[in-house]
């Protein structure tokens, strides 16, 4: 009750302050049931400037002395347009406002006419990108309100969120007030006022919500209804017209032609004759969640219709985690610039359906596209759009600095130095939506949080408190670091994962530390910044049943620009390796196979080395990587019988690996010498520009190594040197399209050029699997074939493709489709000089519970059957980039 009276208080002071301190209009929009309408738009015509309801219909514009036109819409009801005076004081306005009526057009009905909708649609398409290049510039204020509320969770996690101060049904939110400037091609610059927010979060933006354009092909690899291949996945049915502030307006029913994630459904709203978007209601799911956007537009310029209010509602369960979220982006205040090459708005054909006069221009390469824009003759959709994007193509590129040539976008993000310190009276009189009772409520709970937390750190840095962590149990185990302050730091790896089983050194332990000493300098154009550091990392391994100890120290020292960056070091030691550099099978996973059933996959060997190593990145689009080795490897025996697996009739093997074309003398102990180099190439890189810094976008460009190694046996003197060249080159690659599927795939080729003297460690290896799991990578491995069978020192081409469909088999139930499922199939295939043609063949389902996947390979020999066997993994969205 206290808690009541406290508020209605706050609001009563706040109203006060209200009449006090200015005047404008305020009131509520609702329906002629009294039921009010959350984010209605409320515009000034005017003034081109307008706010949104909130969630309880109410609205509040404060405005200067004079006369105002106000407008209010709200999708599926009649606008509604009053005039108001403003003098010194409040004024209240009312809106209640009628349900649209719809007038269809007459249409002759007839066998195999089509429906209008079509035609607006394909018009409104050829226009799309017109109208994202409309404006050259602009500028406007955009408030942005985040509230979202977690309804369930793990019954073993709600004790704990409630101990970090969340929880459930409870409204958390975040407010902010943003200027964002809009550039021609992609250039936006945001500067953010003021935020309020509960929490450590300070990053609230509005530019991923305002910049989610329906005019672009996707929207998140959600299919856009005027994507240029639109009519693929949707269909479009005609449902009435209405006039609103002077414009015919076609709502338009978007139906996907096979429901599910990456589609929207729902409803368009476009203005016929500008064929721009005039409002919109779609929804779509994602992971599981439920997603509603709605936008309604307003006019800012003549023939210009820019968003007024986006809200996005998110809703869902995932991980027995639930929520309910949504995001209103209120955009008001613009400042526009039209671009100059536009200004000419031809009649749009839709030759289709329309007879093409014989004054219609064609486009023609032979003239500037600038030049052909310059006339509004009338013009086919098609001959339309080949024109914009000769003219995206051609005349936005010179505009374009040289240097930036390759940059699709270019952001920067900069807060007011007061943004975290307005007050309750400053947001009070910039808020352009009224916060709801329960949002008031969440407000007071965090701002009384936030003292008794500041209360907290008054006296003690914790962050320097942090820095001095002292050592406790277990940090051996689980990794730590410990910060001695000027950058120098030293602690533990995580070394739980060391501790496994394998038959040649039994039962086995291991430790890896660290020693780093770190500097950050910031350059010159106060940016970007120049970071350098020296490692030393030391590791040891000892296994009870071989009584070896094995260690190895690496000196690593790097220094890194904004694009740019070198590392070197050298590393050296008596350590114990697979014979496949890649470790094709992890360790705990060989332990288990071993102790479980008697399976010993993993096969080491033992190397003294000592190696110097340096890398290049030139750029994030090339990098050149050097090093030179000296070793002395010796082959190793079993020494371990032991496993949890006793039948007779299962024993382990060799530790010798089983190969089609390896000799007795592959395996002898012997020396090398090698020196390795490869150059990595990323062809038609783009970057994206973050507050002057660089970030390239490496899913759009494929990657392609070319490596080559040497062996010199002269350096050594003996009988037992490797003497070989060896020379590969290999591309890998993932594709996507649109939201029908996605194409990863990773091809490799080479050749020992001499094998005069290859030891089986130098063969070329393949990634083979013979576990029930599946590795990360899409294409990263073959699923069921032998870890060295294939192994070769001669001529190899190996291939991998995964395809991902959106719809396949059972994907065709649009029930499987929103619960996230994806099937996925794969080919992979080898060939080496002295092997059978191996070939896999296999299918899966992707994104089981949002976590799994599930396979199935076969594996064949020279066409004939050879192993097959169901395979358990993570999903593939999981997949990680280690660019």
């Amino acid at each position: 009750m206290t808690r009541i009276l406290r508020l209605a208080l706050t609001l009563v002071i706040s109203a006060s302050f209200f009449m006090a301190n200015g005047q404008g209009i305020r009131g509520k929009v609702s329906t002629q049931e009294g039921e009010p309408l959350a984010y209605a738009s409320v515009f000034i015509r005017n003034l081109e400037d307008g706010v949104p309801t909130n969630e309880n219909g109410l609205y509040e514009f404060k405005l200067k002395p004079g006369f105002y036109d106000v407008v209010v819409q709200y999708l599926g009801y009649k606008s509604q347009i009053q005039t108001v005076q403003i003098e010194s004081s409040w004024v209240d306005l009312n809106f209640i406002l009628e349900p649209q009526i719809y007038n269809l057009r007459e249409v002759e009905v007839r066998a195999g006419a089509e429906d209008p909708a079509l035609t607006i649609m394909r018009k409104a398409i050829a226009k799309a990108k017109y109208h994202r290049l409309q404006l050259q510039k602009y500028a406007m204020t955009v408030y942005l309100k985040g509230t979202g509320q977690l309804t369930d969770a793990p019954f073993f996690l709600k004790k704990k969120l409630e101990e970090e101060g969340l929880k459930l049904n409870e409204a958390y939110t975040s407010e902010s007030v943003s200027r964002i400037t809009f550039t021609l091609p992609d250039k936006v610059e945001e500067k953010v006022i003021s935020i309020r927010t509960n929490g450590d979060n300070q990053g609230t933006s509005p530019a991923p919500y305002i910049q989610t354009s329906f005019y672009q092909d996707q929207i998140n690899e959600i299919v856009s209804p005027l994507s240029r291949y639109a009519f693929q996945y949707y269909q479009f049915k005609y449902e009435g017209s209405f006039f609103d502030q002077n414009v015919m307006v076609s709502k338009i029913k978007v139906t996907p032609r096979s429901r599910g994630e990456r589609v929207f459904e729902g409803y368009i709203y476009i203005i016929e004759d500008l064929w721009a978007i005039h409002s919109l209601d779609l929804k779509t799911s994602l992971f599981g969640f439920q997603i509603r956007a709605k936008q309604q537009y307003a006019p800012v310029a003549d023939h210009v219709w820019m968003p007024l209010t986006h809200t996005y509602t998110f809703g869902g369960k995932i991980f027995g985690f639930a929520g309910e979220f949504q995001y209103l982006a209120s955009t008001r205040e613009y400042e526009v610039t039209l671009n100059p090459d536009l200004a000419y708005k031809p009649q749009i054909i839709d030759e289709k359906i329309q007879e093409v006069p014989d004054n219609a221009a064609k486009f023609s390469k032979s003239v500037s596209a600038l030049e052909q824009l310059a006339s509004e003759e009338p013009k086919t959709r098609k001959e339309y759009r080949k024109l914009l994007n000769e003219y995206e193509k051609e005349v936005l590129k010179e505009q374009v600095e040289e240097d930036k040539r390759d940059v699709i976008s270019e952001r920067s993000y900069s807060v007011d130095s007061l943004a975290k310190k307005r007050g309750l009276s400053y947001w009070d009189s910039i808020r352009p939506v009224p916060l709801t009772l329960k949002e008031l409520e969440g407000y007071k709970r965090d701002d009384s949080l936030a003292v008794i937390e500041a209360a907290k750190v008054s006296e003690v840095d914790s962050i320097a408190k942090r820095a001095r962590k002292k050592y406790q149990p277990l940090d051996f185990l689980n990794g730590a670091s410990y910060s001695f302050g000027k950058g120098v730091s030293l602690g533990f790896r995580e070394n739980w994962t060391k501790l496994s089983f394998n038959t040649v050194e039994g039962w086995k332990v291991g430790m890896a530390l660290f020693y780093r000493k770190y500097e950050e300098v910031k350059l010159a154009d106060s940016v970007s910044r120049l970071r350098k550091s020296f490692n030393i990392e030391p590791e040891l391994r000892y296994g009870f049943s071989s009584q070896r100890l094995y260690t190895k120290v690496d000196f690593r020292w790097s220094h890194t620009q904004p694009t740019s960056g070198q590392t070197w070091g050298i590393e050296g030691g008596r350590f114990i390796h697979q014979f496949n550099a890649e470790d094709p099978i992890q360790e705990q996973v060989n332990a288990a196979y071993s102790l479980l059933v008697r399976k010993n996959y993993m096969k080491l060997y033992e190397q003294e080395y000592a190696r110097a190593y340096w890398s290049h990145r030139v750029n994030y689009g090339l990098t050149y990587r050097v090093n030179f080795t000296l070793a002395e490897r010796r082959n190793l025996e079993n020494t371990s019988n032991y496993s949890m697996y006793n039948k007779p009739e299962r024993v382990y093997t060799s530790n010798r690996p089983e190969n089609v074309e390896a000799r007795e003398d592959a395996f002898f102990s012997h020396r090398i010498a090698k020196l390795h180099g490869s150059v990595e190439w990323r062809p038609g890189l783009s970057y994206t520009i973050r507050n002057g810094r660089k970030s390239p976008n490496y899913e759009r460009s494929p990657l392609i190594t070319f490596t080559y190694q040497k062996a010199m046996p002269g350096l050594w003197g003996s009988d037992f040197a490797a003497d070989f060249d060896q020379i590969e080159t290999s591309i890998q690659h993932a594709v996507k399209f649109a939201a029908s599927g996605k194409l990863d795939f990773n091809v490799t080729g080479g050749t020992f050029l001499n094998a005069n003297q290859v030891f089986f460690q130098d063969f070329k290896h393949f990634g083979g699997n013979r576990t029930l799991f599946s590795n990360m990578g899409a294409a990263s491995n073959f699923r069921v074939m032998d870890y060295y069978r294939y192994s070769t020192s001669g001529t190899y081409v190996s291939a991998i493709a995964h395809y991902q469909f959106r719809k396949f088999l059972f994907t065709q139930l649009p029930m499987l489709r929103f619960s996230g499922v994806r099937e996925n199939v794969f080919v992979n295939y080898l060939k080496t000089e002295n092997s059978p043609h191996y070939t896999e063949i296999g299918y899966s389902l992707d994104n089981l519970f949002r976590f799994f996947r599930v396979e199935f390979a076969a594996g064949f020999e020279n066409g004939q059957f050879l192993r097959a066997r169901p395979l358990f993994g993570i999903a593939t969205i999981f997949n990680v980039n280690f660019d």
